[in-house]
């Protein structure tokens, strides 16, 4: 049998590299002689770059560039045939704070302008931002800070940075400077910057944006949507995407940025599609397999193509809530939970690598039998 492996990443655990790697692990261990194809994926958030490197090969560039708070992290970004690839998330994401101290109103996107930066001084023609698993609701304005545009007050005080400050933001000063880049923003996040389904209302919680902080950020956003407005020259408030990643979506569309599925594009990057046409079964994964997961998810979008060319596609996640016949619907035949198989979430992150390899193994049999 020929199988093709297609996992997303298992939340903060394993990269979807590694769980692709986990899973044949398992599979080949019942089943030595089956032709098995990873093609890991991912949808513009954590494991973006890692999978586009896997992938597509190109040369990992390293930069320490300024975290969500007030550390240095170290990040990698893609260089691929002129084309720079950028996750957000290695320079804001959320799993770089521990809960105890996440600052939903001071977290900046900083880090990811300085990535963009590096890819222009390094001669990149594009550059294509994935975005996902922030900790910032900044607004992108970290993003236009590192790139040469800085908020500042009605009495051109610069601001500190953060989505909180941005309250009292009455333009920027100096201009982003970008010379000829064309920029890719690569989210399936289709929220704009405000309302209920905005950046603050929708994500800010998770970030630890208590209600007073969220009722905060989304006046710093709507001020910040305004300058945008007047110092850019696009009002992208309503605009679909510009809510992802704490409204780094915005500010990469206020500069001309296109939009594009993250999850679409790394399908096309690592030819999931021509690479479905010759096997005959399909095998996708995630940390939680819920109802989040039916609605534009990576793991939902690996089974529609599954679907569409008649091939079953089985889902292995770290747990699974959703019903068989949910499952179904969404062109996953069988869903099965390494926490389930093993006997409870903790044992399953004792060891992550380990418990999904032996369920791997559990499946191959029963789909070998």
């Amino acid at each position: 049998m020929r199988v093709l492996i297609a996992p997303d990443c298992f939340g903060g655990t394993l990269s979807a590299t590694e769980a692709a790697v986990a899973i044949a692990s398992g599979w080949r261990s019942v089943a030595p002689g089956d032709d098995l194809v990873l093609c890991p994926q991912a949808d513009g958030g954590p494991g973006f770059v890692d999978v586009l490197h896997h992938s597509l090969g190109g040369r990992l560039r390293h930069a320490s560039v300024s975290g969500p708070l007030d550390r240095y992290v170290s990040a990698f970004w893609l260089e691929h045939e002129g084309t720079a690839y950028v996750e957000c998330a290695q320079a804001c994401g959320l799993h770089l704070v521990p809960p105890a101290d996440r600052r939903a109103l001071a977290a900046t996107t900083i880090g990811v302008g300085e990535l963009v930066r590096e890819a222009r001084d390094a001669g990149a023609r594009t550059v294509v931002v994935g975005l996902g698993g922030s900790a910032s609701t900044d607004g992108g304005s970290g993003l236009l800070r590192a790139l040469g545009a800085i908020p500042v007050d009605e009495a051109g005080n610069v601001l500190p940075p953060g989505g909180g400050p941005l309250a009292d933001c009455a333009r920027l000063s100096g201009s982003p400077e970008l010379g000829d880049l064309r920029l890719v923003a690569a989210s399936d996040v289709q929220n704009p910057l405000l309302g209920e389904l905005g950046a603050a209302r929708t994500f800010g919680p998770q970030k630890g944006a208590d209600e007073l902080a969220v009722r905060r950020l989304e006046r710093a956003m709507t001020r910040w949507a305004d300058v945008l407005a007047e110092s850019v020259g696009r009002d992208v408030r309503d605009t679909p995407g510009a809510g992802a990643a704490g409204g780094l979506g915005a500010a990469l569309l206020a500069l001309g940025a296109e939009l594009e599925s993250g999850a679409g594009l790394v399908r096309r990057l690592t030819g999931l599609g021509p690479t479905m046409d010759g096997v005959e079964l399909v095998i996708t994964g995630e940390g939680s397999f819920d109802w989040q997961s039916l609605h534009g998810k990576l793991v939902t979008s690996v089974a529609a193509a599954a679907a569409e060319r008649g091939l079953p596609c089985l889902a292995l996640a770290g747990q699974v809530s959703v019903g068989r016949r949910q499952a179904a619907a969404a062109g996953v035949e069988r869903a099965y939970s390494v926490a389930e198989h093993t006997g409870s979430v903790q044992a399953a992150l004792a060891d992550p690598a380990g418990t999904l390899s032996a369920l791997a193994a559990q499946v191959a049999g029963e789909w070998r039998s």
